[in-house]
């Protein structure tokens, strides 16, 4: 599962496997943010429009997994992306 956040100007995908702790796989400002959101949208992935925590994912390295003081936060999120999309986790 694939969710990006994003405010005005900033943007933040991460991507969970199921097994471990989602990963920042993209983030940026300004035209590259628009160009994740662009993305995001054209595979049908979700968005979250949450400011404070897209400025905190902002924070995290490309590549690393988010820490243990956001995984109820995020997970929140991605369980309402799974129900929306009509998935279950593996």
């Amino acid at each position: 599962m694939t969710k990006t956040y994003y405010t005005s100007d900033i943007a933040v995908a991460l991507k969970y496997d199921g097994k471990n702790a989602p990963k920042v796989t993209a983030k940026g400002t300004g035209l590259t943010a628009q160009q994740i959101l662009e993305i995001a949208e054209k595979h049908n992935i979700p968005l979250q429009n949450d400011p404070e925590l897209v400025n905190i994912l902002a924070q995290i390295p490309l590549g690393d997994e988010i820490p243990k003081e956001l995984y109820l936060a995020v997970a929140e999120i991605i369980a309402f992306a799974y129900f929306l999309s009509g998935k279950t986790p593996q």
